[in-house]
């Protein structure tokens, strides 16, 4: 493999298309995450393919051309805008005599550069790691060589084997270490749920103005940039809603398309803040001639976390790059959908706070749900994330009291395979139905 210079990577990215042209957007995209990442971009090479060749990717003839571009500009690294598999990367680093990376390390290397807080590094490390073990495979040759001299001949263990294994064993205490993180984290949750305090969260495309937005409506500093992944690590702050309400709101990770699916699973702990969330803020570059592709991006990375269910109020922001008036549209049923905004100048963010405490009111459930013993498991359920505030058994089963957001209770409900309470919040006593008995 070739070594890593100190500093001063010079890049050339790889856009490759299969039976069309590359998209111009996607090369934007990807140039954009190349200079986030840190690397000076000298070049740019296109290949269109009819097919995938296994060796390589791009064929023998695109491989010449990199391999002579790569000499012409002195590149310390091609970044290519696919997946590569191992076998396809050490290939191509022999026949052009240069590091290669795929999209994946790429996006790898920004959240190593990000991760701040200790929960965001064992993240970004786990993620890595798991990464690298997929190319350990017949990676390096001379990893193959056993040991040798008296008193170490033998079938021993090949160099290749340790690192497999030391890899495996430190995965395996990272999962550790950020379970226990990830309880810390639960702990926080059930401390707001026993304080009936809603939780909003901020999801979106990278680089939509999330962090922006966030500390507009916070009124409290967060890091913001304008740059792919800029914020890494979650925030969480107190709002104040017009009426005196107060909820917390949640700044995540941004997403973007084709999130490598281990960076997904590594960050889920991450994301639990948008799963647990009572609202979802979902932020839009109102600028962005393709918004429309990066809403459907978005929804694809939610129903992945499990996330997509959730209610939603979607926000246009950037409206100083735009001439849309900052208002507040609703849906068919009259509930405020949307709401245009420029996070940056401040213009809308009000109409978003009434938005909020619109979609917010009434979302507490305080009451008794009476628990027949088939809802056992909701009962665990409800018990684990503080909502229960006593408990009276009776020969049908349990009377619970409970304090919880109705949108939690509702997808508690769902998942127990019953029938959320239907009743105002402001009633004492709930009868939770299976959904045969349901009328």
């Amino acid at each position: 493999m070739l070594e890593r210079p100190p500093s001063g990577e010079r890049a050339l990215l790889v856009h490759v298309g299969v039976g069309a042209a590359v998209d111009e957007v996607d090369v934007q995209e990807f140039d954009q995450l190349a200079r986030s990442a840190g690397v000076q971009v000298v070049a740019a090479l296109r290949a269109s393919l009819r097919q995938y060749e296994p060796r390589t990717l791009i064929g023998s003839g695109k491989v010449e051309t990199l391999r002579l571009a790569v000499s012409e500009h002195a590149c310390d690294v091609a970044l290519f805008d696919h997946p590569l598999s191992p076998s396809q990367e050490r290939n191509l680093e022999r026949a052009i005599s240069c590091r290669v990376l795929d999209r994946a390390a790429v996006i790898l290397d920004i959240f190593a550069q990000r991760a701040r807080s200790f929960e965001g590094q064992l993240q970004v490390e786990l993620a890595q790691l798991e990464h690298l073990s997929t190319r350990l495979v017949r990676g390096w040759t001379h990893l193959e060589r056993q040991k040798g001299g008296i008193g170490l001949r033998g079938p021993g263990e090949t160099q290749l084997e340790t690192d497999r294994r030391l890899i495996a064993k430190r995965i395996r205490r990272l999962h550790e270490r950020l379970d226990k993180v990830s309880l810390q984290r639960e702990q926080g949750r059930r401390a707001r749920v026993r304080a009936a305090v809603p939780t909003v969260a901020l999801v979106g495309y990278t680089n939509a103005g999330k962090s922006t937005l966030f500390t507009a409506l916070t009124r409290a500093p967060a890091y913001a940039a304008d740059q792919l992944f800029a914020t890494l690590d979650p925030t969480v702050r107190r709002v104040s809603l017009p009426g005196g309400e107060r909820v917390v709101a949640a700044d995540t990770v941004g997403f973007i398309r084709a999130l490598p699916h281990e960076l997904v699973a590594a960050f889920r702990a991450t994301l639990q803040e948008a799963r647990e969330s009572t609202l979802l803020l979902h932020v839009i570059d109102a600028a962005d001639p393709q918004r429309s592709q990066r809403k459907e991006d978005v929804a694809r990375v939610l129903g992945e976390i499990d996330a997509a269910e959730i209610p939603q109020i979607e926000v246009y922001n950037k409206l100083d790059l735009t001439d849309e008036p900052a208002r507040i549209e609703r849906d068919a049923e009259g509930r405020a959908a949307r709401v245009w905004v420029s996070a940056h100048t401040g213009r809308g963010v009000e109409l978003l706070r009434e938005a909020l405490a619109e979609r917010l009111h009434g979302t507490q459930f305080h009451g008794e749900i009476e628990l027949a013993p088939e809802h056992a498991r909701l009962r665990a359920r409800l018990y684990e994330i503080g909502a229960v505030r006593s408990e009276r058994p009776q020969a049908s089963g349990w009377v619970l009291t409970i304090a919880v957001d109705r949108p939690v209770l509702e997808r508690l409900c769902a998942a127990a395979g019953t029938s959320p309470p239907r009743v105002a919040c402001s009633d004492r006593h709930a009868f939770l139905q299976s959904p045969a008995s349901a009328v």
